[in-house]
């Protein structure tokens, strides 16, 4: 294309930005008013804003002409409404970002990104650039002007900038400045559309109704949560975090909206979450079911039955009848790199899809099993067909179970035997057994039962170090993975158990600081990435060690922890997947999984705490 990759501003670390979204895509806006990331149509679309990870591929920026301007971000309470205040010598005025959600499944809706800018004290000079860069940034557009909208195209999907200020466009970017004082407005509205689709245009009325339509549709969501509990606001965001990672016309549930967001600055763990992983999302129906949101667990639970009956219908291969990840269709996001991206702050390979759609990952079967257990118990129940799919599922799990994988961290190097995996292996037989008794259901229970037993044996002496005194990441292995917490959880042990609390321990001595938790010690353990890129602290793990606390008996510990992690969120109360040594937070941004085990280890503490 010819531009220049270092064109433009570097990026703000990932944790100054927001998130917010429509249930089909979403977009992050940083501190500055930059939209530096933004998908139209969908979650797993190439992007048309990504100087997040380029400071050429594409941005809208919106902000004081004062480069002294000092900015705060809040949410409009109880809703996915983002407000970045502007602070200068001269005034104060507001950005509100939002994507309008009128009501659920709304066959009319139209995706629009919009701006609203209002002026609060003084008077205050701004400008707004759009540069967008569709194609991952690999296509400068050229831009038509018509009535005052200018129009775009990205692939099959053309948008539409309105504005009620004017605009100045050049070949491939669109400029405006302008001066509010307390009380004035100005629109910046960023419709997409079909080919041949008008615009809407925006209007101070019809912005000012889609704001309220869309703070109602958040609060009357949020108002369907059953939590009453001590971390009321904690719950809430991360409730409402969650919910935006939702595809609603589908069900699937994304890891994150993001790709490639380093794990380690300048490193190469650089990966993209934009898909549904089973993992990650049969623990939010999990956490969902627990606040009482039944209606994204049922809808992830259909999204999963089409994958469980394409699976019957395709025949098993190599990699059993369910993968590890799903694009939002139900196919599979093979992995690639787009060289011309320089990566967040120098982060290269930048990737789209993932590698870890052709591992085999035996856990998932687990992690599925559970959520249609609970989705079962709590919510509408299974059908016939599901529960056929589900037979012939296990029935493959029992056959292969001991095989090795890539385990729930899905490294990349030679596939090992798990303990994680074998954990999850016997959850997933476990569980068929407790939906078969509980419903009368057809199913060779003394079958099931020789495979668990078989299961928890092989965990119970091949897995258990003792001279280490704790379960290991392998079996007959001596590295420690804080996936180990985890069993008390998923009832595997109690958590009195001697050889719990001794695991619980060591997990403690070589893979927390100051409530952090490594996932493994990545000096010990090769998962196929150059150590030189570093490991952050996994901060799914870190909820993770704060609900085995709470199970062990030690809620002043438990207490304690929760709190310490709560300092680590950014100023919204949203975690990328890890934290630095710095306390810098890395990774896709915000991540559903940590979100999930903030909830789940909140929950229990509470409860704990109340007894």
């Amino acid at each position: 294309m010819g531009r220049d990759r270092g064109s433009g501003p570097a990026a703000l670390p990932i944790a100054e930005h927001g998130l917010v979204g429509d249930l089909r895509t979403a977009a992050l806006v940083a501190t500055d008013g930059t939209i530096d990331w933004f998908c139209p149509g969908r979650f797993d679309a190439p992007s048309v804003f990504a100087s997040i990870i380029d400071p050429g591929a594409g941005s809208w920026r919106l902000r004081p002409e004062d480069e002294d301007a000092r900015s705060q971000q809040y949410y409009h309470p109880e809703t996915n409404i983002l407000i970045t205040r502007f602070m200068t010598e001269r005034g104060v005025v507001e950005v509100h970002d939002f994507m309008p959600v009128l009501r659920a499944h709304d066959p009319d809706h139209r995706q629009r990104l919009v701006r609203r800018v209002v002026g609060l004290r003084g008077s205050v000079d701004l400008a707004m650039s759009m540069a967008p860069r569709p194609d991952y940034g690999t296509t400068e557009p050229g831009l038509d002007v018509a009535d005052g909208v200018v129009r775009f195209a990205d692939g099959d999907v053309h948008l539409a900038l309105s504005s009620t200020v004017d605009l100045d466009v050049d070949d491939c970017s669109a400029s405006a400045r302008l001066s509010l004082r307390a009380g004035e407005s100005a629109l910046f509205v960023l419709e997409v559309l079909a080919p041949d689709e008008p615009a809407s245009g925006c209007g101070e009325g019809d912005v000012d109704e889609l704001f309220d339509a869309t703070a109602a549709f958040w609060r009357s969501w949020l108002s369907q949560s059953t939590y009453t509990g001590r971390w009321r606001e904690w719950i809430d965001r991360s409730a409402l975090t969650l919910k935006l990672l939702c595809h609603e016309p589908t069900g699937g549930i994304i890891a994150a909206p993001t790709t490639s967001l380093p794990e380690s600055i300048g490193g190469t763990r650089n990966w993209d979450y934009r898909y549904v992983w089973v993992r990650d999302a049969a623990f939010s129906v999990y956490a969902l079911l627990r606040l009482g949101f039944t209606d994204e667990a049922a809808a992830f639970v259909r999204f999963l039955s089409e994958r469980l009956g394409e699976a019957a219908e395709d025949g098993d291969d190599e990699l059993g009848p369910l993968r590890v990840l799903y694009d939002l269709d139900g196919n599979l996001p093979h992995e690639r790199e787009l060289d011309h991206l320089a990566g967040h702050r120098g982060s290269r390979p930048v990737r789209v899809g993932n590698g870890a759609v052709d591992q085999l990952q035996l856990d998932v079967y687990g992690e599925l099993i559970d959520s249609v257990y609970l989705f079962d118990k709590h919510g509408r129940g299974i059908s016939h067909d599901a529960w056929s799919d589900l037979r012939r599922i296990v029935a493959w799990l029992m056959d292969n179970w001991e095989r090795p994988d890539a385990g729930m961290w899905e490294i990349r190097a030679e596939p090992r035997t798990h303990t994680t995996s074998l954990v999850m292996s016997w959850v997933a037989v476990e569980r068929m057994m407790r939906v078969a008794r509980r419903r009368g259901l057809p199913s060779d229970l003394t079958e099931l039962a020789a495979t668990r037993d078989a299961i928890y044996e092989r965990v119970m002496t091949d897995c258990w170090n003792d001279e280490l005194g704790a379960f290991t990441a392998f079996a007959g292995g001596d590295v420690l993975d804080a996936g180990a917490l985890l069993m008390p959880m998923v009832k595997m042990l109690a958590p009195d158990d001697p050889r719990f609390l001794s695991t619980l321990a060591k997990v403690e001595e070589r893979l927390v600081s100051d409530s952090l938790v490594l996932r493994y010690d990545p000096e010990a353990f090769d998962d196929g990435v150059p150590a030189a890129d570093g490991e952050g602290t996994f901060s799914l793990a870190s909820f993770w060690y704060v609900e085995a606390l709470t199970r062990a008996g030690r809620l002043a510990d438990a207490r304690l922890a929760l709190e310490k992690m709560f300092t680590y969120a950014n100023h919204l109360g949203q975690y990328a997947e890890q934290v630095g040594l710095n306390g810098e937070q890395l990774g896709n941004f915000p991540q559903g999984f940590t979100h999930l085990s903030l909830i789940s280890a909140v929950i229990n503490l509470d409860r704990s705490l109340d007894a």
